[in-house]
């Protein structure tokens, strides 16, 4: 039997997180009073009952009890009972945004302002991050994303790494997306938009893909990114890093940028040591500009 601790930062998909585990087998419980954890962990292991995974939901609502939480899981290691913890996180940013969009007020927040409840609740939250077996950062999961993250640790049982990682393509007379970690820049390599048959196309049409790859350069840079993005991958799981957005930008965001990306998502697609997915933030803009 699995016993799961979902817990996290208001606001970054803990209700989600418990939902998805109920739908897969899982008897959920939220906000149980912390000390009643115990006697719960108790019942679920000694007694006979039909169940065969547990999920636990705690988080900021305990209120004062919280800090006695630490006190209540040494407990259950001295008891014997195994458990594991989920820590769902979001940046800042990203959780100001989900509370104004929802109109809600954070918990610790009252009168003053949300980000001063994030604050304050990061720091209360700390310590079980830190021993948080599985952390997702939900800043940039669509609900489908979390749901096969959660399926991969808690159904398929297979390896996890707190590192989701996001290949990003964009367009630089758009923006440098502003959550990118590592950008890169690609204008340097030949330009499809110059191509009149290849100009409507875009980066993840076949012919625009040869164009690209056609030049040496192109191998060359992949061959140089994908060693270093390697080489960084596991200093950053160590430093304890869990969201790393990698940004390539072209002029427009549509040819090379995006052949790049998907380059680079099928080379790191090879490793199930972590969360991957691709976006392409700008590949329509210029459609759209057209079209108004």
């Amino acid at each position: 039997m699995r016993f799961v601790i979902v817990t996290g930062m208001s606001g970054a998909g803990k209700s989600t997180a418990l939902k998805m585990l109920e739908d897969v087998g899982y008897f959920c419980v939220d906000n149980l009073p912390l000390p009643l954890i115990r006697k719960f962990a108790e019942i679920t292991y000694k007694q006979s009952i039909d169940v065969n995974n547990i999920a636990l939901g705690v988080d900021i609502r305990c209120g004062q009890a919280l800090s006695e939480l630490e006190h209540v899981l040494e407990d259950l290691v001295a008891g014997g009972f195994q458990y594991e913890i989920l820590f769902l996180d979001a940046s800042d940013a990203v959780l100001v945004k989900r509370y104004k969009e929802t109109r809600r007020s954070h918990p610790l927040a009252g009168e003053g302002r949300v980000d001063q409840g994030i604050l304050e609740e990061r720091n209360k939250l700390n310590f079980l991050k830190k021993q948080a077996d599985y952390i997702l950062d939900t800043s940039q999961l669509l609900t489908r994303e979390l749901k096969s993250e959660i399926d991969k640790i808690f159904v398929k049982n297979e390896g996890f790494n707190n590192l989701f990682i996001t290949v990003l393509s964009f367009g630089f007379k758009y923006g440098i997306p502003s959550d990118a970690d590592l950008v890169f820049d690609v204008r340097f390599l030949p330009n499809p938009f110059y191509i009149d048959e290849l100009k409507p196309q875009t980066g993840n049409d076949k012919e625009v893909q040869d164009y690209v790859m056609a030049f040496d350069v192109a191998h060359e840079f992949m061959d140089k990114l994908e060693d270093m993005i390697r080489f960084l991958i596991p200093n950053y799981i160590t430093e304890g890093k869990n969201q790393l957005v990698i940004a390539i930008g072209c002029t427009g965001g549509k040819h090379r940028s995006v052949t790049l990306t998907n380059k680079l998502f099928e080379r790191l697609s090879q490793n199930k040591e972590y969360g991957l997915k691709v976006e392409h933030r700008d590949i329509q803009k210029d459609s759209i500009r057209k079209s108004i």
